[in-house]
């Protein structure tokens, strides 16, 4: 076969066919294949007919298609699938060929695969692609990460089809080494995850404790979309408070209250614990979609365990105002921190991450693209060095101009039994970051006590520790394990 194609694609799932209906429109030819190769023939003569595709019904026929250095990008299920492919697919390569992981891959496996795929001569990308049917169709954002030699051979393809702002910056730049692409996707579903978790809770306690219909909802989100709170996910929201069933009626009220996912949340709550980084929103959150997934067990709970009705009596308008602060308070939180845990993945991992590029590449095409990802930017190009983003003065100032709407909802929701696990967890790590003194001290003494675990004195230099025989019956052996 003439080769004639400037990338191959394996995978013509969802978001595997509407990506390479947007490399095709930008003037490139495009390889398809897939494993049921029906697949390949339905899109050859469906939605690409006519247009500058070829066909393949084998990996060996897609590789031989391929101008070279030849590029195969894979958007399969994250796992062995992965690495099943590449092995299938390594047999005809030529050394410098590029392998490409579109998919959500778990970052250590990326890691990993690089190492392996660069040991055989080629190379290897793993990009995160974000932005759902759509935004592969018409611009997504775009985190490459792997084998640095790779990518002034796909930088022009995935710039061009990705999301574009600022007069066409394109949301989308080489992130860094081995699995930095994937861990960037990563923290960025799981800014996904905190972000429809604070939302749900702000739609219950408009619900259950302002007893507001879908409409009012909708014109609400909507108003919303055009304040702070400018977001994809605010709009998306207003739309689906406005949708009708066939009958009439709010299509939300037909849905079953079981949330799905597919791990990403999950990852980015395993790498916190890994890594010490306190990802409380983030973490709340997944734990709230375990908690749904309880259905049966909540709905036989419901009928055992009672607790107060909600019953709201105030100024309803107020109420909307402070949820709004609310949730624009916990946004900022889960911003900040996620980015709190790509410092800490940077020095880990020896990545050079550049923090207010990854706020760009997030600007546009991607779910959670939102108005203040450019004061994120700002934060960062004012000092590179900053440490945290509670640090810089217009989050600082943001959080705090949020606080008191943000706690009488907290204490509204709690009150009234409606559950707001990640607004307030939100709140309580937004007052622990701005204590000075903890109660962490008691915990070591604690863990002196029954473990002879050690602790540092306030009247003595850091780095010295102490034992005290608490019991009078314990003897001067400590451990040698300590964790600051």
């Amino acid at each position: 076969m003439t080769k004639t194609a400037d990338i191959g694609l394996i995978g013509l799932a969802v978001m595997g066919e509407n990506l390479v209906l947007n490399m095709e429109s930008k003037g490139y030819t495009v390889a398809v294949y897939n494993r049921t190769v029906e697949k390949v023939d339905n899109f050859i003569n469906g939605r690409g007919a006519g247009k500058n595709f070829i066909g393949a019904h084998s990996i060996e026929e897609l590789v031989a298609s391929l101008e070279s250095p030849r590029k195969v990008m894979m958007l399969v299920k994250a796992g062995q699938p992965v690495d099943d492919f590449i092995d299938q697919i390594i047999p005809h390569l030529e050394p410098g060929d590029i392998l490409i992981d579109g998919g959500n891959s778990y970052f250590p496996d990326t890691i990993r695969r690089t190492q392996y795929v660069e040991s055989k001569g080629f190379l290897y990308v793993g990009t995160g692609v974000s932005g759902g049917e759509i935004g592969a169709l018409h611009g997504p954002s775009m985190m490459p990460g792997g084998s640095a030699q790779a990518w002034p051979f796909v930088k022009d393809i995935f710039q061009s089809i990705a999301a574009k702002v600022d007069n066409g910056v394109p949301c989308c730049d080489w992130v860094g080494s081995d699995g930095a692409g994937h861990f960037v996707k990563m923290v960025h579903n799981g800014i996904e995850y905190g972000d429809m978790q604070i939302i749900g809770e702000a739609y219950q306690i408009m619900k259950d404790l302002l007893g507001m219909s879908a409409d009012e909802m909708h014109e609400v989100f909507t108003k919303w979309n055009t304040e702070e709170l400018d977001s994809y996910l605010i709009e998306i929201t207003a739309d689906i408070m406005a949708y009708k069933d066939e009958d009439g009626s709010p299509m939300i009220d037909k849905i079953l209250d079981k949330a799905g996912q597919k791990g990403t949340g999950k990852w980015t709550g395993s790498a916190a614990l890994e890594l010490g980084v306190p990802l409380t929103l983030i973490g709340e959150s997944v734990f709230a979609r375990f908690l749904s997934a309880q259905k049966d067990m909540r709905v036989a709970a419901s009928k055992l365990i009672s607790g107060p009705k909600p019953e709201f009596s105030g100024d309803k308008q107020a109420m909307l105002n402070d949820l709004k602060m609310a949730l624009y308070g916990a946004k900022l939180i889960s911003y900040a921190q996620g980015y709190n845990l790509l410092m800490e993945a940077a020095k880990e991992y020896d990545w050079q991450l550049d923090y207010g590029g990854i706020a760009l590449m997030w600007r546009g095409g991607c779910i959670i693209r939102s108005a203040f990802l450019g004061d994120i930017k700002k934060a960062f190009d004012n000092n590179p060095a900053l440490a945290h983003l509670l640090l810089d003065d217009f989050f600082k100032q943001k959080v705090e101009l949020a606080q008191d709407g943000w706690r009488r909802v907290c204490a509204a929701a709690l009150l009234n039994g409606i559950p707001a696990p990640s607004l307030t967890s939100a709140l309580c790590y937004l007052d622990g970051f701005r204590s000075e003194w903890l109660p962490a001290n008691l915990l070591q003494a604690q863990r002196d006590y029954f473990g002879a675990h050690t602790y540092e004195r306030i009247d003595k230099p850091r780095g010295q520790f102490f034992h005290t025989n608490w019991t009078g019956e314990g003897g001067n052996t400590v451990s040698t394990a300590y964790n600051s």
